[in-house]
């Protein structure tokens, strides 16, 4: 549909887009795992540009919406997805890069949100498989050769499942979020080998602390454990 113009307002003309697929999906019209219509369907559906559709794209997909892939097949085309903490990692990143939005502030969002989720998940017996996940994550850290970056990202999915045993969608999305947020800050806080090792021990230790007390059913002890851990990590590091 060449030279289509938009009949919705001006520069926000994608907003169409993003309010027709929203109503669908309160609706169920559209679910999970529905390929959209192509541009020109769009285009045509909501009196806009394909530009303007296309913008609708990419605002979703940074949402963590939709998954766009090229050629043929049921994976081609533009897929809805639900990654609640992809979208909101990405903005978190960019107002923090801003620094309106302080790490200290991040820091202290995490504390609330990990220590709920402990208290939370104490009270239910952790299933098998998390369990041994965690227990895996743990002695994959506990490796001396491994490295700073290795070690980041095994800490990250350790505490973002510990989060998640608490049962609330919500709370893990916005937990991963905001771990993702930072991590570029806390990768950065230690960069030499020297300055590494002796806080790579102590972060072992408190890891294994916090998940015997969850083990235990003491999500007091397990929540105090998991506030010393973080706010220890980054006054030792300056982050």
């Amino acid at each position: 549909m060449t030279g289509t113009t938009d009949r919705a307002a001006g520069p926000r003309a994608y907003e169409a887009v993003l309010a027709s697929i929203e109503a669908d999906l309160r609706s169920g019209r559209l679910s999970i795992g529905d390929r959209l219509p192509g541009e020109r369907t769009l285009s045509e559906q909501h009196g806009i540009s394909r530009a303007s559709v296309r913008d609708a794209i990419r605002i979703l997909d940074v949402m963590g919406l939709v998954r766009t892939a090229t050629g043929s097949g049921p994976k081609s085309g533009t897929v809805l997805i639900s990654d609640p903490a992809a979208g909101l990692s990405s903005t978190l990143r960019l107002h923090v890069a801003s620094q309106h939005l302080p790490v200290a502030d991040i820091v202290q969002a995490r504390i609330l949100l990990e220590t709920w989720a402990a208290t939370a998940a104490a009270v239910k017996e952790i299933d098998a498989p998390s369990l041994a996940r965690a227990r895996e994550l743990l002695s994959l850290m506990d490796d001396p050769a491994l490295g700073r970056e290795a070690f980041h990202d095994l800490d990250s999915q350790f505490h973002v499942l510990l989060s998640s045993l608490a049962g609330n969608a919500v709370v893990s999305a916005m937990m991963e979020s905001l771990r993702l947020s930072i991590m570029d800050y806390v990768r950065e806080s230690v960069t030499t080998d020297d300055q590494w090792r002796p806080v790579a021990r102590t972060l072992r230790t408190q890891h294994h602390g916090i998940l015997d007390a969850l083990c235990a059913g003491d999500g007091e002890l397990a929540a105090r454990l998991l506030r010393e851990h973080i706010e220890w990590f980054f006054s030792e590091t300056g982050s």
